[in-house]
C-alpha cells in the first residue's frame, strides 16, 4: 500500500439521483415521494433562459418549505455554469436564503480546478457572513472533454476541500467530443461495445483515487428500462455508487441495481467469517465454494457488505 493515502469524503448512500426542474414547482412533491436518495432541483440545462430567475425563487421556497428530510433525501442545486450571468446570484441567494437546508451543489460542466476553487472561495465566505453551521459540499458533473482531460487534477485537489462527487454528464460529453449519437447514455450500434467506458472507467479511477463518489448520469429514453438497467449495472461493475434518473420511473430502477443482492451480501459476509477462521489459525488465505480467497477478497467482500450496512440504515 502507497504512503499517500486520501482519505474518503463525506460518505452519503447515492443510489439514484432524481433531477427535477426548478421552473416545475409542481413536481416537487411528486419527487420527494418518489424513493430517490438524491434529488437535484436545476437551474441550469432543464430551465430556458426565461424561466431561469422565477426558477431559482422556486428552488429557495421549495428547499425551506417541503419535507426533504424526514423522506431521506439528500437535496442539492445544479447551479447555472460558470460562463453564464446566472451563477452569481444562483450560489448567492440560495446561501443567503436556504443555506442552513442546502447540502450539495452541484457545478455543470467544470473543465479545471479553478471551476471548483471559484465556487468554493464563495462558499466560504457566503457561510462565514450567514454564520452557517452546517458545510455545504460540492458535487463536480465531468461533462466535457476538457474536463475528461483534467479529471484527475480535479479529484485530487478538489479532495482537500468541499468536493465530494463527481458526475458523467454524457450527452455534453459526447457533444464535446463530437460522438456520432443523439441518444443520451445509450449505445451506438456502429461502435462494438460501449463507446462510454473508457471515459466513465477514466472517471470512477479518479474518484476512487482521491476520495470522491463517482455517480454515472442520464439515460435519456424513459420508456426503455431494460435500456436503463443495462446501462446501470455497467457503470455499477465498473465501480459506481449510482445514476441520475431523470424521470421518477427510473428511481427503482437505479435503487435495485445499486443495492447489492441479498446473496452478494451474503457471500460476502461468508468470505469474511472464512477469512477471519484461517487468520486464528494462522492462515493468509482460505478457500471457498471450491475458490481462494485472501486479503484482496475481504476488501471486495467489505464494500459489499459497508454499502448494504450504509443502505439499511437509511431506511431506518
Amino acid at each position: 500500500m502507497s504512503h499517500t493515502l486520501y482519505t474518503p469524503s463525506v460518505q452519503r448512500v447515492q443510489r439514484c439521483e432524481l433531477a427535477v426542474p426548478g421552473s416545475s414547482p409542481e413536481m416537487f412533491e411528486k419527487a420527494i415521494k418518489s424513493g430517490a436518495d438524491f434529488i437535484f432541483l436545476d437551474l441550469e440545462d432543464a430551465v430556458a433562459p426565461d424561466d431561469k430567475l422565477q426558477a431559482r425563487k422556486n428552488i429557495i421556497e421549495a428547499i425551506n418549505d417541503l419535507d426533504w428530510k424526514s423522506h431521506g433525501i439528500t437535496i442539492s442545486v445544479r447551479i447555472n455554469g460558470l460562463d453564464t450571468q446566472y451563477m452569481v446570484r444562483d450560489i448567492v441567494d440560495l446561501i443567503e436564503q436556504c443555506g442552513e437546508k442546502l447540502e450539495t451543489i452541484l457545478i455543470p460542466k467544470v473543465g479545471v480546478y479553478a471551476d471548483v476553487y471559484m465556487v468554493e472561495a464563495m462558499l466560504n465566505q457566503l457561510e462565514m457572513q450567514q454564520g452557517l453551521k452546517n458545510k455545504i459540499g460540492i458535487e463536480a458533473l465531468i461533462e466535457t472533454a476538457l474536463g475528461m482531460a483534467n479529471v484527475e487534477d480535479i479529484a485530487r485537489q478538489g479532495t482537500a476541500g468541499r468536493l465530494e462527487a463527481l458526475h458523467f454528464g454524457v450527452a455534453d460529453y459526447a457533444a464535446s467530443n463530437r460522438a456520432r449519437t443523439t441518444n443520451i447514455g445509450g449505445l451506438n450500434p456502429d461502435y462494438p461495445g460501449d463507446q462510454w467506458h473508457a471515459a466513465l472507467s477514466r472517471m470512477t479511477v479518479a474518484c476512487r483515487a482521491f476520495g470522491l463518489r463517482p455517480i454515472d448520469g442520464p439515460f435519456g429514453d424513459i420508456k426503455d428500462p431494460d435500456g436503463y438497467k443495462m446501462a446501470a449495472r455497467r457503470s455499477a461493475a465498473l465501480g459506481c455508487e449510482g445514476k441520475w434518473a431523470i424521470h421518477p420511473s427510473q428511481v427503482a430502477l437505479a435503487n435495485e441495481v445499486f443495492t447489492p443482492p441479498l446473496a452478494e451480501v451474503d457471500k460476502a459476509k461468508r468470505i469474511l467469517a472464512a477469512l477471519k477462521e484461517a487468520a486464528s489459525q494462522g492462515k493468509g488465505a482460505a478457500a471457498l465454494d471450491g475458490r481462494l480467497i485472501d486479503a484482496a477478497s475481504e476488501k471486495m467482500a467489505n464494500n459489499v457488505v459497508r454499502a448494504a450496512e450504509a443502505i439499511a440504515a437509511k431506511k431506518s
